[in-house]
């Protein structure tokens, strides 16, 4: 792995952007007829996208991710960091499973926030100055995070479906042309479509009522001080919009496209190599869909303690790109879109 890392930025080495790619039309397109057919689904039918998505590809997109994080990012995600992420986020599972309480909570977001100061730690040792004026800056939003949980648990529901732009930008570092057409797409639907939803364009075709599973969903979705009927299903089809878009890009997109990172985890963990992880995924994703069926609120609450481990694992890898433990520079012969499929 080709490496230039940056005096003074830290140990870490990040991957080299891959084999040097062009990407066709095909692809472009996909993310725009998939984008289009989501909105239209988020407008019109929110609930059912958002539950039945959920059924269909959430487990499944869990065992993606985690193939891509872990095989692209091995670099990183290896030794004394990775045993302590995976500690503070079992922490985090074992919160989940508890029966909700105000405590649960905090000891949550003390985690969490406990993951994002360890990639601060490591992504910026030997840069004093970084150093605290990070570890300022996530003692203030911890801060406000305890005080405000029922808000931050609805920042991370939503932030958690737009971190693929970030993934998004790194993967596209390996374009030879098209690179800023294809970031200004997935600009386009990461944050244009939801700023049309949030602020009322779109609501002559959104749907009405907010009962049942769609109040408790909007609820869930919605900032407290604007849980109101109208602008609480806006939240709640920006949701579904984008969780769908979440699935396209790692059921889909990355899997076909980076197929390195497959490689990656491949070589990492051989027992889960090939169509394995497909498989794994799709058989847990059928005993959770089994499980929703039954008794919807236990699936939910079951599926978001084991996807904690994706979900959270992915913010100290995002953190520490954008902090830039280091930067590497390097490629390999161009290929096609074909060559890469």
């Amino acid at each position: 792995m080709a490496t230039d890392v940056v005096p003074g930025a830290g140990p870490a080495v990040w991957p080299a952007p891959g084999a040097a790619a062009r990407l066709g039309a095909a692809p472009l397109a996909g993310f725009a007829l998939a984008a289009a057919a989501a909105l239209v689904l988020a407008l019109r039918a929110p609930t059912g996208l958002a539950v039945l998505g959920l059924a269909a590809f959430g487990l499944l997109h869990n065992v993606l991710e985690l193939r891509y994080v872990a095989g692209r990012f091995a670099a990183v995600l290896a030794g004394p960091l990775l045993r302590l992420l995976l500690a503070l986020v079992t922490g985090i599972v074992v919160c989940r499973l508890l029966p909700p309480s105000p405590l649960a909570q905090r000891a949550e977001i003390l985690l969490a926030y406990g993951l994002l100061a360890a990639a601060c730690r490591y992504g910026l040792r030997g840069r004093r100055l970084p150093l605290a004026a990070a570890g300022l800056v996530l003692a203030v939003a911890a801060s406000a995070s305890l005080a405000f949980p029922a808000y931050h648990f609805v920042v991370l529901a939503h932030l958690h479906n737009v971190v693929p732009l970030l993934f998004l930008w790194e993967w596209s570092r390996r374009l030879t042309r098209g690179r800023t057409a294809f970031l200004v797409l997935q600009a386009g639907w990461v944050l244009v479509v939801p700023a049309l939803l949030l602020g009322g364009v779109l609501d002559r075709w959104l749907a009405r009522g907010a009962q049942g599973w769609t109040g408790r969903l909007v609820a869930a979705y919605t900032p407290p001080a604007w849980l109101t009927p109208g602008v609480g299903l806006r939240f709640l089809a920006v949701f579904a919009f984008l969780q769908t878009m979440h699935y396209v890009v790692w059921v889909w997109f990355l899997p076909r496209y980076a197929p390195e990172a497959a490689e990656g985890f491949d070589a990492r963990v051989p027992a889960l190599r090939g169509g394995r992880p497909w498989a794994l995924g799709a058989a847990a994703g059928g005993l959770l869909a089994v499980l929703f069926a039954v008794d919807y609120a236990q699936g939910r609450a079951l599926y978001a303690a084991v996807a904690s481990y994706h979900a959270y694992l992915e913010f100290p890898v995002l953190l520490m790109l954008v902090l830039g433990p280091g930067t590497v520079r390097g490629g390999g012969p161009v290929r096609n879109e074909e060559e890469m499929a």
